[in-house]
């Protein structure tokens, strides 16, 4: 974990493992031995919605609106992306180093999910998905399944886990502000 805001380059993370061996699991089955978090919210009525939401999801501009300093190396969220979240004020932050491992395309489902990198405070996957029901309903749910990455995140633990809960409100929040067509 940097404390210090300094963005590792986009293009070292490229080739970085993964700091989790289940890579890929928010798309199923969250594996054990992880906190779980599931959370999810209306955001909208029909197609508008569905493509406002998504364009802002897959822009960044949900974690921008919920706070986060956001360095990709893509505009868009696609596979293989390298995304850097930073939470913080000024020159300090908590930098956070991610990487896509899919990109959910479907007519009425639409996301992508990304994994932590060497340096992220914690270890596992988050996914973000926006859905259409059949009834023209929008939803975007936040998925993530985490455990602590460093020393500090295992002495914090009821701390960080209030964190990360504090961030996935904030990007519900940040989804139905975007989602408005």
């Amino acid at each position: 974990m940097t404390v210090l805001l300094r963005v590792p380059p986009l293009g070292d993370l490229a080739a970085a493992p993964f700091t989790y061996p289940e890579v890929g699991a928010t798309a199923g089955e969250s594996p054990p031995g992880y906190g779980l978090v599931t959370r999810s919210v209306r955001v909208g009525q029909g197609q508008g919605s569905f493509d406002s939401c998504t364009n802002a999801l897959l822009g960044w501009e949900v974690h921008r609106r919920a706070g986060l300093g956001v360095y990709a190396d893509q505009p868009r969220a696609t596979p293989g992306a390298v995304v850097v979240v930073v939470v913080g004020v000024g020159r300090w932050g908590v930098v956070a180093p991610c990487r896509v491992v899919h990109l959910l395309d479907e007519p009425d489902r639409r996301g992508f999910a990304y994994g932590t990198l060497p340096g992220h405070p914690e270890q596992g996957e988050e996914s973000f998905v926006v859905a259409r029901e059949t009834d023209g309903t929008v939803t975007f749910t936040v998925t993530a399944f985490s455990r602590p990455g460093n020393l500090l995140t295992r002495v914090g633990g009821p701390f960080a886990r209030r964190t990360q809960d504090l961030f996935v409100g904030r990007y519900l929040r940040a989804a139905a502000a975007l989602a408005q067509p």
